[in-house]
């Protein structure tokens, strides 16, 4: 609700060429945290996929070039045009919980991403995307980690800052602030946290958390590191040690 499909059209575009086609958009049906500031009430989830779906024909058909013209239950565009399309088609990824997001959005989207290592997302994103023609789609897993010299504060920092992803999304989604999120995390323990998120220095550690994803035939793995410290140390340690290992580990 925040951004039109439109927009956020044009503006993947231009992502698109400015990064000389490595840019794939990400897509979700959303989060209460995010939308329900611009005061237009937060829809319950069949609806939320409802506007997806439409907000995902509007980019596709945008990213076909020439004009647009659409009639939605949640959106409207009439003569759109996105003027300065990259050399290739930006891929779409959309994020998937379940039977029903899959069966919405495989259809329309190149890729799939989820948070869970669930052999079942991917078996079912691969039947429905092969029954509409659509295949060599990416599954992307996202895992957050806390990379640092000091292990007891790579916990503390995954524990102040990433302690509700334990909750998942289907309550993350509809928290409306952080009052909500703290309320909803306050009895999770730093220990919890790091029982669920690799932290430290240990690159095995990092390595075995990727094991779950490509067992389940998930293609890519994301890295979410936590907070904004130690960024440049951790990318160094992932060129060096951690990409290495992770190749040796599944080269196969």
């Amino acid at each position: 609700m925040r951004y039109h499909p439109a927009v956020v059209a044009q503006k993947a575009a231009t992502i698109g060429i400015l990064s000389d086609g490595r840019f794939t958009l990400g897509l979700g049906s959303g989060e209460n945290l995010n939308e329900h500031v611009v005061g237009a009430g937060w829809p319950p989830v069949n609806v939320r996929h409802e506007m997806l779906v439409e907000a995902l024909q509007i980019i596709s058909d945008l990213f076909d070039g020439g004009y647009v013209d659409f009639v939605g239950s949640h959106y409207r565009v009439d003569s759109a045009k996105v003027w300065d399309l990259p050399a290739s088609r930006v891929p779409i990824g959309v994020a998937v919980s379940g039977k029903q997001s899959i069966e919405a959005f495989a259809p329309l989207a190149d890729h799939l991403v989820a948070v869970e290592p669930e052999a079942s997302l991917v078996e079912q994103w691969d039947a429905a995307a092969a029954a509409v023609g659509r295949g060599n789609s990416r599954k992307i897993g996202q895992l957050p980690i806390s990379w640092g010299r000091d292990r007891d504060a790579a916990v503390e920092k995954a524990h102040a800052q990433f302690r509700w992803f334990g909750g998942g999304w289907k309550v993350n989604a509809e928290l409306p602030g952080t009052a909500g999120f703290a309320g909803a995390t306050q009895f999770v323990r730093p220990e919890d946290v790091a029982e669920s998120i690799p932290c430290g220095p240990d690159v095995e550690g990092i390595v075995e958390a990727v094991r779950p994803y490509v067992d389940a035939g998930f293609t890519d793995v994301a890295l979410v590191q936590i907070g904004d410290e130690g960024q440049q140390e951790f990318l160094e340690v992932a060129e060096s040690d951690l990409l290495p290992a992770l190749r040796e580990a599944f080269s196969s």
